[in-house]
């Protein structure tokens, strides 16, 4: 069942669902839009309790969207800037190869590609670049994370979300890294990992939890700094990213 309610001078969608347990809610980029997640037997009432209880932190996200810059819209064609690791590059398109390929300069990311090739198959071919990057990166970043933290994932997973850098599964000991962490400073990464592994142990964002952030990663500001400063990507208002709930 979904429907949407103005809740404190929120306009809120409303989803209830029978295989959940607790209430959820998301903030959306790119305008603040918010999503609530309920089981199916919560009634209206507990429900718009709780998004009032949340008023504080939904507008002080909304406010953090309006203040970081995001990039305009991509049409991966030459002359474009795209990042890596925090460096701009500048996109260089060269039509008439027989397959996709990628290639980095110093200064450049070189896309070839055959010839009609259109824009989403561009973007695709970056994207699918950039996942592997990533995931070489991932190899040598979560074993230096590891033995800082004396902890381990039985699993890594790359994918796309809007609205976190990572996440974990602590009775799989599984963690989703964020796609877009590949285009921060390595260190911006460094950090995500560690903030996921941590909570292997503690949960939630306790005192406990932040202190031991802080032991493993001390430089973990700085580089949660650098993630709330640099521009994000565009995104449209519906683009859709696979991502769980967040409570």
């Amino acid at each position: 069942m979904k429907y949407k309610e103005n809740i404190g001078g929120i306009e809120a969608d409303v989803f209830k669902k029978n295989n959940l347990k607790n209430l959820y809610i998301r903030i959306m980029p790119p305008e603040g839009d918010v999503k609530v997640s309920a089981p199916a037997i919560c009634s209206d009432e507990e429900i718009r309790n709780f998004v009032l209880k949340k008023i504080p932190e939904i507008c002080k996200v909304r406010d953090k969207f309006k203040k970081q810059p995001r990039q305009s819209k991509r049409e991966y064609v030459s002359g474009e800037s795209h990042y890596l690791w925090g460096k701009p590059y500048r996109l260089e398109v060269i039509y008439g190869n027989n397959k996709y390929e990628v290639e980095k300069t110093p200064n450049k990311i070189i896309l070839k590609i055959p010839e009609g090739t259109d824009t989403l198959k561009r973007e695709s071919t970056i994207i699918e670049w950039y996942r592997k990057e990533l995931k070489r990166a991932l190899e040598i970043t979560s074993k230096k994370c590891e033995r800082n933290t004396g902890l381990k994932a039985n699993e890594y997973r790359v994918k796309n979300m809007k609205t976190k850098w990572g996440t974990c599964n602590i009775d799989k000991k599984r963690i989703w890294i964020n796609l877009q962490l590949v285009k921060k400073p390595m260190e911006c990464l460094e950090y995500v990992l560690t903030h996921e592994l941590v909570h292997f142990i503690e949960k939630n964002h306790t005192n406990r939890f932040h202190a031991l952030v802080e032991e493993f990663y001390p430089t973990w500001r700085e580089a949660r700094k650098l993630l709330s400063e640099m521009p994000l990507d565009h995104i449209e208002k519906d683009d859709f990213y696979e991502e769980k709930d967040a409570e």
